[in-house]
């Protein structure tokens, strides 16, 4: 583990990779391999209500996902770790990890990483694209529209050059029941 002074790495796979909102000294592509990105988690807190639920992503077991590294000074650390757990666990549907990441040019670093629970009550699981659709249209919580979430995801994976088809599908399914509703 690093020490107070020490720079550490944080991995972002969904709304991190875009709005981080917390200082850092550079920001990388990386791969966390053994996990993939997926709307694998209901989201009652940032993109849904306990009534009418949303989904959020969160890191399903296989594959790989790429997404961003962030190097945080250790002097910020504590700060931008309160402001991580605040963000990041309004429900605790996630558990914290360091994990090794390949980051692009810098080899391989522990980084602290958000994984599902999948034991918590809020885990989707693997959802269809249909069922996937069916929760995301219409979907509104604190933070916005859960159809803003997932386009602002498909337009930041194509500016660090990644093309998801099946997120850029769900987009389209989405928009197009948005757009009859």
């Amino acid at each position: 583990m690093a020490t107070d002074s020490e720079d550490r790495w944080v991995f972002g796979y969904g709304s991190l990779m875009w709005r981080p909102g917390f200082p850092f000294i550079e920001r990388r592509t990386a791969v966390l391999h053994g996990r993939r990105r997926a709307f694998c988690i209901y989201s009652v807190h940032h993109r849904g209500t306990y009534e009418r639920p949303g989904l959020v992503l969160g890191l399903a077991p296989g594959g790989a996902v790429r997404g961003a590294a962030y190097r945080v000074a250790g002097s910020a650390w504590p700060e931008v770790y309160d402001y991580l757990r605040e963000r990041e666990q309004p429900t605790e549907t996630y558990f914290e990890a360091w994990s090794e990441v390949r980051i692009d040019g810098n080899g391989r670093a522990p980084a602290l990483v958000f994984l599902s629970d999948r034991n918590h009550g809020q885990w989707a699981g693997a959802l269809t694209l249909d069922q996937q659709c069916e929760l995301i249209a219409g979907a509104t919580g604190l933070s916005g529209r859960n159809i803003d979430y997932l386009r602002d995801l498909v337009l930041h994976l194509r500016e660090d050059g990644v093309r998801d088809h099946a997120m850029e599908t769900l987009l389209k399914m989405v928009e197009a029941r948005e757009a009859v509703a």
